[in-house]
């Protein structure tokens, strides 16, 4: 669950006690809970050095590891984010931007996939994987794309000036490490999308990083880009964590920029997909993909945005040519080893436990901890 180096960690999460969702902080083997002097995520991290706030010490990590040993752990431990926005780049790699053109050709049909693929992979592969978005060298590759009829939408956002940037879920909506995912239950060709996530304050400055499982439907937004809505947002479809690891002295944005996000998906059917994304790999620089989420936009409460992913299943599970998607059932590995392991099991949202804590019962159960009046952030 945790970095590899957790010795040289502060991680910053939420868990449920028994009064009410709690910001915490893990160092020095401990959990810390931090209500008292910052209620919300959103407050811990307007704090100058949030390290450096004292809690109140509640159990050493093992138990921590008890707890959520438990059939339980994804009540327990929560999305490590609360009043934040919840963003995501779609389409920052080369080979994403291929697959996005690939579901937006097939219309969502993957039998016709194959073959689209072997085209476009054979013409932009190379070309599209060297050249940097929004230069004079971007706006000639597109030139001769649209004189071959390849030109798409999805290019527009992997090679032009402006990143594609969307609202993911509702604020307060996301789960955590342990909770079930949910993917639509009409949805028939689907994938998890392993990704980086960074955490950044009012100011648009990163504070740090976390992982995140960004649910693809392919056969919805591959009918239409306008559909994006409803194959992103669902109940249970945004899983974030475990923790946030707070950037210090060892570690920074660069370790961001050379991670290897891995991924493993475990079927009941004994089926095994491995995958990984390089973020060094990445075609916009995190910093730049935070400049273009805040925009012109003031997110008072901070936002976290995904950085997207490489990773884009084709590995065959049933017949041959019909690739991947989800059976119910699956489990969903995503590990980097600075920031830790997220693993959640996949339902759909239909069926995984609703969301019904949104943000007025979270106020009211801040006021009935006394908690609304804590010391204002420095910041």
């Amino acid at each position: 669950m945790l970095p590899d180096d957790l010795g040289n960690a502060t991680l910053a999460g939420r868990i449920a006690l028994p009064q009410g969702p709690s910001p915490v902080l893990i160092r020095d083997g401990f959990v810390e809970d931090m209500s008292a002097v910052a209620p919300t995520m959103a407050d811990l991290l307007d704090w100058e050095e949030p390290a450096a706030l004292e809690g109140e010490r509640l159990f050493p990590i093992e138990a921590l590891f008890e707890r959520t040993a438990s059939a339980e752990a994804g009540s327990f431990l929560l999305s490590p984010i609360d009043l934040q926005v919840v963003k995501a780049a779609g389409v920052t790699f080369a080979i994403s931007a291929i697959e996005r053109v690939i579901e937006e050709r097939a219309r969502g049909d993957y039998d016709a996939a194959a073959a689209i693929r072997e085209k476009l992979e054979a013409r932009i592969g190379g070309a599209i994987r060297s050249v940097v978005p929004g230069t004079p060298e971007a706006a000639t590759l597109k030139l001769a794309l649209i004189e071959d009829d390849l030109w798409s939408q999805y290019l527009e956002v992997a090679i032009g000036p402006d990143a594609e940037i969307f609202t993911k879920v509702p604020v307060l909506s996301s789960v955590g490490w342990g909770a079930e995912i949910g993917i639509r239950s009409d949805s028939h060709w689907n994938n998890p999308e392993p990704e980086v996530v960074l955490v950044a304050d009012k100011h648009g400055r990163a504070l740090g990083a976390t992982l995140g499982n960004d649910v693809n439907l392919r056969d919805f937004e591959g009918r239409s880009a306008l559909l994006l809505s409803k194959a992103k947002d669902n109940n249970a479809s945004c899983a974030i964590g475990p923790f946030i690891r707070l950037f210090d002295g060892g570690f920074r944005l660069d370790d961001v920029r050379s991670a290897v996000v891995e991924l493993v998906v475990e079927g009941e059917d004994n089926f095994r997909l491995e995958g990984e994304s390089t973020m060094s790999e990445i075609s916009r620089d995190p910093e730049e993909l935070i400049r273009q989420a805040l925009s012109e936009h003031h997110y008072p409460d901070g936002f976290c945005l995904f950085l997207g992913t490489l990773f884009a299943p084709v590995k065959d599970r049933d017949e041959p040519g019909r690739g991947f998607t989800h059976k119910m059932g699956d489990v969903v590995r995503i590990h980097a080893p600075r920031i830790g392991t997220l693993v959640n099991r996949v339902t759909t949202s239909k069926a995984a436990p609703p969301w019904i804590f949104g943000i007025r019962a979270l106020m009211r159960n801040l006021a009935g901890r006394g908690l609304l009046n804590a010391q204002a952030p420095r910041s």
